[in-house]
């Protein structure tokens, strides 16, 4: 895909999963924040119907299989190994319930409704993300 489509790309990507966040506030009530319904589809928490987690969480996996059928294999690199990969979500994990939700709750669900409290987590969450950024090209570290 030439280098000019990407900007096409993240648009219509934002587009979809405002759609999608919209239309599960309007269809069932319930904000589609990831960690909430991971939690839920474990069973360790209240909130949205089990099912109904379980259907979203395993869909997440699922949609991202079908892009890659539907156009071709996506080049991905992580230039860390899958140790630091897994300890690294594994804090992302315990800020999100230690912030009451992640970035998709707060930042597409929680603003959208002006949530003073998301708009808060927000933007900790960008600073923090523009800061790891900084420090790690600073270190020489970058990628």
């Amino acid at each position: 895909m030439p280098d000019y489509a990407m900007p096409v790309q993240g648009l219509i990507g934002g587009l979809m999963i405002g759609a999608a966040a919209a239309i599960m506030l309007l269809g069932t009530g319930r904000i589609a924040g990831v960690s909430g319904m991971a939690v839920r589809a474990l069973g360790l928490g209240g909130g949205a119907p089990r099912m109904l987690a379980l259907a979203f969480i395993i869909g997440l996996p699922l949609g991202a299989a079908l892009v890659a059928w539907l156009a071709g294999s996506i080049l991905s690199r992580f230039p860390m190994s899958m140790a630091t990969l897994a300890v690294a979500g594994l804090i992302v994990g315990i800020g999100t319930r230690l912030g009451s939700g992640c970035t998709s709750g707060h930042g597409v669900c929680g603003m959208s409704r002006l949530s003073k409290r998301s708009i808060f987590a927000t933007f900790t969450f960008m600073a923090t993300g523009f800061a790891t950024v900084a420090i790690v090209n600073a270190v020489g570290g970058g990628w």
